[in-house]
C-alpha cells in the first residue's frame, strides 16, 4: 500500500495522542505562561549619588538572569541618538529586553503653557522609547507641588490642592493631557502605563477614574507594590484587572522615606486571579548596598511569581 508522507505523519501523531490517554484534542497539554522578571535603574540609582550607568544595570540583569531592564529617564547620560543605540544595542548583546522608560511629568497645572510643555515632553519621551526599541513608558498623573516631596511623605502622600481649585480641576486637566499624546503613543506603538505614583493616581479610585476614563488599548496602569502605603492588597486587587506592568517593591536595610512588609505571594496571587501576564520589574528602594539587596529581592519575587 502506498501511504503518503503527510498521511504517514498524520497518522503518527494521532497513534501519539492515543498512548497518551485519548484523542488529540486530549493530548494537548495546557501551557501557563511564566510572568517574567526585570530590573528598574533605579534599584542602583535613588537620586542621591552618581548616576548609576543604564549598561552596568543590563550586565547585572545578564548577570543574575533578569529578562527586562526598565530605564529610568533621568538616569540616562543622554538623548542623543549615538547613546539611544548604544544602550539598545548592549541589551540586546546580552540577552536583555528593554521593557519600559520611567519619565517623570505633571498634568496638574492650571497653566496652559504648562501643561502644553509636559505634553510634548511626553510626546518625546515616547519617541526617546520607541528608538530604543521600548514598548511602554512609565506616565504620572501629576500632583499639586504644594509641598515638596519629603513632606508629602511625612503626610502619607495627602497634598493640599493650590488655592481656588479643587480636585475635579486637575483631573480634567490629567486626562485631557493623556488624551493628547495617545496619537503619538499609537503612531509609535508605546504603551502609556499610568502608575499609582502620587498626586491624583496615589488611590485606586483616582488611577482609575483616569484610565476609565480614556478608552484606548495604548493606555494601561502600571501597578507599583510600595505606593499605597496603607492596606495595598485591597488597593492592587482594584487596579489588577487594568495593570499592563507591575514595579515591585523592596526595602533591605530599610526604606529611603518609608518601609513597607509586603507579602508577595499574596501579591502574585491578586495579579495571576486578574489575568496578569506582563513584566514584573524589581523598584529597590532600601538603604542596603543594591549589589547584596539586588539579589535577595529578586529570590523573593522570583519564589512568588514564578
Amino acid at each position: 500500500m502506498n501511504i503518503s508522507r503527510r498521511t504517514f505523519a498524520a497518522a503518527s501523531l494521532i497513534g501519539s495522542a492515543a498512548l497518551l490517554g485519548g484523542s488529540s484534542a486530549q493530548a494537548k497539554i495546557p501551557l501557563k505562561k511564566r510572568v517574567k522578571l526585570g530590573i528598574a535603574s533605579y534599584s542602583y540609582w535613588h537620586f542621591k549619588t552618581e548616576k548609576y550607568p543604564i549598561e552596568k544595570v543590563i550586565d547585572k540583569a545578564c548577570e543574575l538572569g533578569v529578562e527586562g531592564v526598565d530605564i529610568l529617564h533621568r538616569q540616562m547620560e543622554s538623548e542623543e541618538p549615538a547613546y539611544l543605540q548604544k544602550i539598545k544595542r548592549h541589551a540586546f548583546v546580552n540577552g536583555v529586553d528593554l521593557i519600559c522608560l520611567s519619565i517623570h511629568q505633571n498634568f496638574v497645572s492650571p497653566d496652559p503653557e504648562f501643561l502644553k510643555k509636559q505634553i510634548e515632553h511626553t510626546k518625546h519621551c515616547i519617541e526617546l522609547a520607541y528608538a530604543m526599541g521600548i514598548p511602554a513608558i512609565r506616565l504620572n498623573s501629576g500632583r499639586w507641588n504644594t509641598v515638596d516631596f519629603d513632606r508629602l511623605m511625612e503626610l502619607r502622600g495627602e497634598e493640599p490642592p493650590l488655592e481656588g481649585y479643587k480636585e475635579d480641576d486637575a483631573f480634567k486637566w490629567c486626562i485631557d493631557s493623556i488624551q493628547q499624546c495617545l496619537p503619538k503613543a499609537q503612531e509609535c506603538g508605546v504603551i502609556l502605563a499610568l502608575e499609582n505614583h502620587w498626586g491624583l493616581s496615589r488611590t485606586p479610585e483616582g488611577l482609575l477614574r483616569i484610565a476609565n476614563a480614556i478608552e484606548s488599548p495604548w493606555l494601561g496602569v502600571l501597578a507599583d507594590t510600595g505606593n499605597f502605603m496603607e492596606d495595598p492588597y485591597d488597593k492592587l486587587k482594584q487596579i489588577a484587572p487594568k495593570t499592563v506592568m507591575i514595579q515591585a517593591k523592596t526595602y533591605y536595610g530599610g526604606g529611603e522615606w518609608y518601609t513597607l512588609d509586603l507579602d508577595y505571594k499574596r501579591i502574585a496571587n491578586i495579579f495571576e486571579e486578574a489575568g496578569f501576564r506582563g513584566y514584573v520589574s524589581l523598584e529597590y528602594e532600601g538603604k542596603e548596598d543594591a549589589e547584596t539587596a539586588v539579589p535577595k529581592s529578586l529570590e523573593v519575587l522570583r519564589e512568588a511569581f514564578e
